[in-house]
């Protein structure tokens, strides 16, 4: 059992509350999350538990863990409570591998975030782009990282059921998609046309902005469809992840419901 957090395992696990030692590597907190992680074919770098979630766990659960992981390791509660991001952890921290994708298999439904800050809200969106199936997400690289542990966390697991790229120059990737007949949707308080208005029916990538600037002028150009959430005017703006799950719900509703 590891009872220090000078140890160099722990050590090497606590760098990943950070981003710059994320690269390739996830940062897996409680047993859902590792779940939904195998389920979704993820392989475990390394699996550090208390005894007492060990003991909760089912035989076929815990036989499914070592096998699918390198290294299974027993730590102290003290030492789990540092691995984690969490102020209230369940008793398990893991490692999983990952590798960017180049490009996203899109077919049909995309969704494109510009300078979104907030893990919570990514974390929220993610689960809610999966629930009505999007098939991909392009983050623009000023966006919070997709990797924190609280996007992952806020997904419930989804985040491994997204196909999710980041691209450098957002408005470039958006025009080239433009070019091969994609719908390019965004939503501006002073556009025309409100939101059911729109056509979702074909190929479209919606394009939602910053927490507090919403998109940037260059993001609002005339040959993009623009569209808008009506709401009372003494409110200043819907929190962005309720805006997307407005805007998506009526992209299931014209495709599935109509």
């Amino acid at each position: 059992m590891i009872t220090s957090r000078q140890n160099q395992l722990v050590r090497s696990i606590r760098k990943l509350h950070h981003r710059k030692y994320r690269q390739g590597h996830l940062l897996l907190e409680g047993t859902h999350l590792i779940q939904e992680a195998l389920v979704s074919g993820y392989h475990l770098s390394v699996v550090c538990y208390t005894s007492a979630w060990q003991a909760k766990q089912s035989p076929t659960f815990w036989q499914q863990l070592l096998h699918r992981s390198d290294r299974a390791v027993e730590v102290s509660e003290e030492v789990l409570a540092a691995l984690c991001t969490t102020t209230t952890p369940d008793g398990v921290v893991a490692v999983a591998d990952y590798t960017p994708l180049p490009t996203l298999p899109l077919q049909s439904l995309g969704l494109c975030l510009v300078t979104l800050q907030d893990p919570g809200n990514l974390g929220t969106i993610i689960r809610t782009a999966a629930a009505v199936g999007v098939e991909g997400l392009l983050l623009t690289s000023d966006c919070v990282d997709m990797t924190h542990p609280k996007v992952l966390r806020a997904s419930a697991g989804q985040w491994f059921r997204l196909p999710m790229q980041t691209v450098t120059d957002g408005l470039t990737t958006l025009k080239a998609y433009q070019a091969q007949g994609w719908q390019i949707v965004v939503t501006l308080p002073t556009a025309p046309l409100v939101y059911w208005q729109g056509d979702f029916r074909q190929p479209t990538l919606l394009v939602m902005g910053n927490e507090g600037q919403g998109l940037p002028p260059a993001y609002q150009d005339r040959t993009f469809t623009a569209l808008r959430i009506p709401q009372e005017p003494t409110v200043e703006s819907l929190n962005v992840a309720i805006a997307t799950a407005v805007l998506l719900y009526e992209v299931y509703r014209q495709r599935w419901l109509d």
